[in-house]
């Protein structure tokens, strides 16, 4: 019933940049803190950077000065520009949407393959 579907992923070299985005419905959208989530191969999924319904942003230390997280509400879209990729950047990218007050839940993406490499 409920979908994010990301889009936006792809293959470029370092010091490109791409734009993630990840759309919902909107009565999801509204109500929930969306973020964007990574997770590289043999490794843990990690934070990377998170809106709330009212606009307050948060960036993992990694992404700072490079990443931009923003929303379109009338789109109920979530976006991640990521510019000056590294290779580290390399991951499978997550949207999710949480709600903490009821009703509350937790949803995500399928996720979207970003490869920074030469």
């Amino acid at each position: 019933q409920v979908q994010l579907v990301e889009s936006g992923g792809g293959l470029v070299q370092p010091g490109e940049s791409l734009r993630l985005s990840c759309v919902t419905s909107g009565s999801i959208f509204s109500l929930s803190d969306m973020g964007w989530h990574r997770q590289a191969p043999g490794k843990e999924r990690e934070l990377v950077a998170t809106i709330t319904s009212g606009g307050s942003t948060y960036y993992a230390d990694f992404v700072k000065g490079r990443f931009t997280i923003s929303k379109d509400n009338a789109k109920n879209t979530v976006y991640l520009q990521m510019n000056s990729l590294k290779p580290d950047d390399t991951a499978v990218y997550y949207c999710n949407a949480r709600r903490m007050a009821n009703p509350r839940y937790d949803y995500w993406g399928q996720g979207t393959q970003v490869t920074v490499s030469s």
